[in-house]
C-alpha cells in the first residue's frame, strides 16, 4: 500500500512537471508570433538585426523566420544534423509554429531516444536518424528522409567536418542552407579542419576552439553551388545563405555587409576540460600552429 502511495506520489509530479514544461512553451511559441510579426516591419541593413530566440541556441529562431517569409518555399521541410536531442535547435520553431516536416540526425542514440520520448514527438511530421555522419555515408543517410529535391532548409551544424560534408552533399537543392563556422579562424582565409572521419572537436584540441571552418571557406563553396551569404549571427557561430535565383531586393541589401559578428563567445577550455575565458586574442594562441587545409590551394598551412 505504501510502495503504491508513493508511485502515485511521482506519477503526480510527473504529470504536473509534463504540464509544466507544455504550458511554459506555448507561452514562448506565443512570444515567437509576435517577435515574428515585429520582424515583418524592420529595416536594416544586417541579418543579425532580425534575431530573437526560442528554441535556438543564439538568435536563429528570429532569422530563419524571416528568411522563409522573404522567400518562395515550394517544399516546407528541413534536415538538421548536429542537434543533439533536438531541444535547443534551429528548426524546432520553424516545426512548432508553421508545421513543417524534418529531419534531423544526431550522432548520440541517446539523444535521439530522449527527442522520440518527448511530448511534442508525435504532434509534427518529425523524423530522427542517429548516425555519425562522414563523408561516405552522409548521401545515403540524408536519402532516408524521403525528401524532394527541392528541400526548404538544410542546417549543418558537426562542430568538425562541416565543409567537407557540405562539400560532398549532392541530394538536394535546399533553398536556404545555414551552416556553422568557426570564427576563431577569421574572416581573411579560406580554410577547414583536415579531413578525419572520425572527428571529435575535444579529442582534436583540449581547447574546443579547433574544428570546422572559416566563414570565407563555406562562403566560397557556396558561391560555386549558387548561394549568397546573407549574413550571420550577432556572435559568429552561423552563417545564413539563399539560393541566388531567389534573391530579393532585401536580401540583395543585406548580403552586401555579410561578415558582421563580433567573436566575444568564450567558450574555450582548459586542459582539464573546463571553461577558462579566454578573451579573442588569446583564444586564438591556443590554437596557433595547428593544421589547416586551405580550400583554395588544398595545402596544409598551419594557422
Amino acid at each position: 500500500m505504501l510502495i503504491m502511495k508513493i508511485l502515485k506520489k511521482y506519477i503526480k509530479k510527473a504529470f504536473a512537471y509534463a504540464r509544466n514544461e507544455i504550458g511554459t512553451e506555448k507561452i514562448l511559441m506565443n512570444q515567437g508570433k509576435i517577435l515574428s510579426s515585429i520582424n515583418q516591419n524592420k529595416k536594416t541593413s544586417r541579418l543579425s538585426d532580425y534575431e530573437w530566440t526560442i528554441f535556438s541556441q543564439w538568435g536563429e529562431d528570429g532569422i530563419i523566420d524571416f528568411l522563409v517569409s522573404e522567400i518562395e518555399i515550394k517544399n516546407k521541410n528541413f534536415i538538421e544534423f548536429g542537434m543533439e536531442d533536438f531541444s535547443e535547435s534551429n528548426c524546432r520553431f520553424l516545426m512548432m509554429n508553421a508545421d513543417w516536416k524534418g529531419f534531423v540526425i544526431d550522432g548520440s542514440e541517446n539523444n535521439i531516444k530522449k527527442l522520440q520520448n518527448s511530448y511534442y514527438y508525435w504532434k509534427y511530421d518529425l523524423k530522427a536518424e542517429s548516425s555519425f555522419i562522414d563523408k561516405d555515408n552522409i548521401n545515403a543517410i540524408l536519402e532516408k528522409s524521403g525528401f524532394d529535391r527541392d528541400l526548404g532548409i538544410l542546417s549543418v551544424d558537426i562542430d568538425g567536418n562541416d565543409y567537407h560534408v557540405l562539400e560532398t552533399i549532392d541530394g538536394f537543392d535546399p533553398r536556404i542552407i545555414i551552416c556553422e563556422f568557426n570564427s576563431e579562424f577569421g574572416t581573411e582565409r579560406a580554410i577547414t579542419v583536415p579531413y578525419d572521419s572520425k572527428f571529435f572537436r575535444t579529442d582534436k584540441h583540449y581547447s574546443n576552439l579547433y574544428f570546422g571552418a572559416s566563414i570565407k571557406a563555406i562562403c566560397l563553396l557556396l558561391n560555386n553551388k549558387g548561394y549568397t551569404l546573407i549574413g550571420t549571427g550577432m556572435t559568429g557561430g552561423n552563417a545564413f545563405f539563399v539560393k541566388n535565383l531567389l534573391m530579393t531586393e532585401k536580401l540583395k541589401m543585406l548580403s552586401k555587409s555579410p561578415f558582421c559578428f563580433s567573436n566575444n563567445a568564450r567558450q574555450s577550455r582548459d586542459i582539464k576540460g573546463d571553461l577558462n575565458f579566454l578573451n579573442e586574442a588569446n583564444r586564438y594562441k591556443e590554437i596557433k600552429g595547428m593544421d589547416v587545409i586551405n580550400t583554395i590551394t588544398r595545402e596544409i598551412e598551419q594557422l
